[in-house]
């Protein structure tokens, strides 16, 4: 599922034109770190504890990734003209800036940050980023919770 929301990200990007601003470059990188705990936890099944291991692991990846597109949209839901005018692209911030520097930035949003340019049944791509991460965390923390107290037994 992580991979298939990943390809369409870059479908929109590369196909639709739909370039992305830096707080949506910050959910790619939670769906992807989302994608691949999963992948570590289907590949490496461990027993007990390691199960709430990566329980916690995905947790994490889940509201990290959660908080990132809650502020994305809370972003665009700011009205017109209240947001500070587009700053620099990622790639000169993390070029001339410290990464914490430009992660306090980002998340702060930019003026692009605030443009819908993209609905789903009503909902922005950012909404539809937080309604996944949920899902999928809260899906993979049941499942290695319910494999860890089976383990436990």
């Amino acid at each position: 599922m992580c991979a298939g929301l990943l390809a369409y990200a870059l479908y929109s990007q590369f196909h639709l034109g739909l370039d992305p601003c830096p707080l949506c470059i910050f959910q790619r990188i939670g769906i992807a770190l989302l994608g691949v705990v999963f992948l570590a936890a289907a590949l490496h099944d461990p027993p007990g504890r390691g199960a709430f291991g990566y329980a916690l692991l995905i947790a994490a990846a889940a509201l990290a990734t959660l908080a990132v597109a809650a502020r994305h949209v809370y972003v665009q839901s700011l009205p017109p003209g209240s947001l500070p005018s587009c700053g620099a692209p990622l790639a000169v911030l993390l070029k001339f800036m410290p990464l914490l520097q430009v992660i306090r930035k980002v998340l702060t949003g930019s003026g692009e940050c605030g443009e819908v340019n993209w609905r789903f049944l009503g909902l922005a791509m950012p909404a539809w980023v937080l309604i996944w991460a949920l899902l999928l965390g809260g899906v993979g923390v049941t499942a290695n919770l319910r494999r860890g107290a089976g383990a436990a037994r």
